[in-house]
């Protein structure tokens, strides 16, 4: 049965800890696993690892590939929460860097940046009711990690 390779894969660059990163998220989340993991020789910036890995079954690649360029905010990888336990597990586990923290927004020990967010949001987000909106706005303003029954009390008006 053939390979099917899918149309988009993040790939993150690292200065030399690819592996090390796939497997501490690999460690974290459900449905992940390393793929692949090549040496590539003769590169511009000298020997690299390239990283195949999944995480909750999204493919992923990564390269330790030199110093040449670090994360920034501008991009980061949103998790989806159920519940405040998932949200306090993710947030224990990946935030490392305290004063990147505001508004479920995290930094973890490689630089790369996460959203770690309640999946009831998207729904609070979306009312039409623009004063239960702005209630929940104001409520996560104030916060560094989201907390589920606060956001629903704003939500709710209590």
């Amino acid at each position: 049965m053939p390979t099917i390779t899918p149309k988009i894969v993040p790939h993150l660059w690292y200065d030399t800890q690819a592996r090390e990163a796939a497997e501490f998220y690999c460690s974290l989340f459900p449905d992940s696993q390393i793929t692949s993991v090549t040496t590539q020789t003769e590169t511009p910036s000298g020997d690299c690892d390239v990283v195949s890995f999944t995480l909750c079954g999204q493919p992923f690649m990564a390269i330790s590939a030199g110093p040449y360029f670090k994360f920034n905010e501008s991009i980061s990888f949103m998790v989806n929460c159920d519940t405040q336990g998932e949200i306090d597990h993710y947030w224990a586990k990946l935030s490392a860097v305290p004063e990147a923290e505001q508004c479920g927004w995290l930094k973890d020990k490689y630089g790369l940046s996460w959203q770690i967010v309640p999946s009831i949001m998207n729904e609070m987000m979306r009312s039409t009711d623009s004063e239960k909106v702005g209630r929940v706005t104001r409520a996560f303003l104030k916060m560094k990690k989201f907390d589920i029954a606060t956001l629903q009390a704003a939500f709710d008006g209590v």
